[in-house]
């Protein structure tokens, strides 16, 4: 079967508001002859007379009545569909946004952000929801509005990401530990009882390839799954945990921090979205919402 000719809803909501070909011929710049044989095409396509002569006039049919409000509201959505979208009004904005972050995230930055959208938005409300893995998934499906993280080889390619700030891996321990007694050396380091972070379990990452060549290796005594937890242990504990500086810095509060003893390359986080969500203003609006917030501030000291 033929797909319709869509221009004629037009043709048809004009001639069924004016009730005249005359008077749609007018409105439409078109001469009376080319609107009557496109009243023509609509009574072949729907099979109905839609307007019929009354003595000097029409008048609608049945069905034509029935079509009118349908057929002026579907002209007007397509209308809105292909017109240029319109400057947001941030306060007119009621939706929900799901934010999938890593642990110290909303600690560290969710305060500020959810004042600037209290201010700018009012009728926006933020979900947080825990990143116990890389999947893009989330973003795909449309489960996830907005992630944060470091892109890697496990990143969905369609993936649209926006660089946020540099971090880098800080050493941390409660006040009073022994290790604060003297100079912190990749030796002293290494021989203090450590917690690891890791979703997957893995006992080793950058912080050991990077002693490794000094002749080093960590004595890990507990693996955990989130960078509070590491920071709670250490709190109450003589264990060592090493975590990302600007991530944890509400929650590394009345700890000592110190550099780590070894080199390592900074890691950029980053704020990433389906591509499905590159043009949606109040998407946009968001991300440029947690781009500012998270640019403020500084980067841990090296």
């Amino acid at each position: 079967m033929a797909r319709p000719d869509f221009n004629l809803l037009v043709t048809l909501d004009v001639l069924l508001a004016e009730g005249s070909v005359a008077r749609a011929a007018r409105r439409l710049r078109l001469s009376p002859s080319a609107m009557s044989r496109a009243l023509a095409r609509l009574r072949a396509t729907t099979g109905d007379p839609l307007l019929v002569r009354a003595g000097r006039g029409l008048v609608p049919s049945p069905r034509a009545i029935e079509l009118r409000e349908r057929v002026a509201s579907l002209v007007t959505d397509a209308e809105a569909v292909l017109r240029p979208q319109r400057a947001l009004d941030p306060r007119r904005i009621e939706r929900t946004f799901t934010l999938r972050t890593n642990d110290g995230f909303v600690e560290t930055f969710g305060p500020a952000l959810i004042a600037r959208v209290g201010d700018e938005a009012p009728g926006v409300r933020l979900r947080f929801v825990q990143k116990p893995d890389k999947d893009s998934a989330p973003l795909r499906e449309g489960a996830v509005d907005l992630e944060t993280g470091v892109v890697t080889s496990s990143t969905g390619p369609e993936v649209r990401a926006q660089a946020l700030f540099s971090d880098r891996f800080v050493g941390v321990v409660r006040r009073g530990h022994p290790l604060g007694a003297a100079r912190i050396t990749p030796a002293r380091y290494a021989a203090s009882r450590h917690v690891v972070v890791s979703r997957r379990g893995v006992d080793r990452g950058p912080i050991d390839e990077a002693l490794a060549p000094l002749g080093f290796e960590r004595t890990v005594v507990a693996m955990v799954g989130t960078f509070s937890a590491a920071l709670a242990l250490a709190r109450e504990s003589d264990l060592v945990a090493s975590v990302p500086g600007r991530h944890t810095e509400r929650l590394r509060a009345g700890m000592r921090s110190f550099t780590l003893p070894v080199p390592l390359e900074p890691i950029t986080i980053s704020l990433l979205w389906h591509p499905r969500q590159e043009a949606d203003p109040a998407h946009r609006w968001l991300r440029g919402c947690v781009v500012q917030v998270c640019r403020r501030g500084r980067m841990p000291p090296a």
